[in-house]
């Protein structure tokens, strides 16, 4: 087996789950590409597959990707999954952050930017498409303008690394502040910002230039 991200795709559609591994097959980034047709089936084998990446479509029979996206990171913290959307409607992200997943990728991307994709979130770091991130803001109304002083420096702080797909505790290790301090921090960001979760925290910090993708 060739040194590389092991990748695997759920999807319920064969035609695209077949040409995406097809083409990950060939990619140098890739070392194995494994596949499965639905939720349920892709937490049969997940063990087995032992995948660095997991390119998890939403929209699924027998199980979708939230549920599915839940179940596995209860088994395997951590996974790191992609969702794979055709969905316009945010909702289905916020829903999914929530879940666990990483990021976002429109099913009709080309292929670098699934590679672009692929290497963000095995480096760590979250990513969204731009189309889904256009959705997403132009969904979100605000009824009262938001001031720059309403978030103190060290908020600022953890909100740029919470965009940057670090946990509570990866935050605290790096800010030499403990998970409880940083917890409470997070929860003041999301009061302040009216945020529901973190998919809306990472659109806010993008809107109000806190954190550039």
């Amino acid at each position: 087996m060739k040194k590389g991200i092991k990748v695997c795709i759920v999807d319920d559609h064969a035609l695209f789950r077949e040409g995406l591994k097809y083409l990950l097959d060939a990619s140098e980034l890739v070392s194995a590409v494994f596949e499965a047709k639905d939720g349920r089936e892709f937490l049969e084998n997940v063990e087995g597959f032992d995948p660095d990446i997991v390119l998890m479509d939403i929209d699924m029979p027998e199980m979708n990707g939230i549920e599915a996206t839940k179940l596995a990171l209860n088994r395997m913290p951590l996974l790191k999954i992609l969702a794979l959307s055709m969905y316009s409607d945010e909702n289905f992200y916020a829903e999914m952050i929530e879940a666990g997943a990483k990021g976002f990728l429109i099913k009709n991307s080309g292929f670098d930017e699934v590679q672009m994709a692929i290497t963000e979130i095995f480096a760590g770091r979250h990513y969204f498409s731009p189309e889904i991130l256009t959705s997403i803001v132009e969904g979100l109304h605000r009824t009262n303008e938001f001031h720059d002083n309403e978030l103190s420096e060290r908020e600022k702080e953890v909100l740029v690394l919470i965009c940057q797909g670090l946990s509570n505790h990866e935050i605290g290790e790096k800010l030499f502040i403990s998970k409880r301090t940083v917890d409470k921090h997070r929860e003041n960001i999301l009061f302040k910002t009216e945020s529901k979760n973190t998919a809306e925290l990472v659109v806010f910090a993008i809107r109000n230039r806190y954190f550039v993708i």
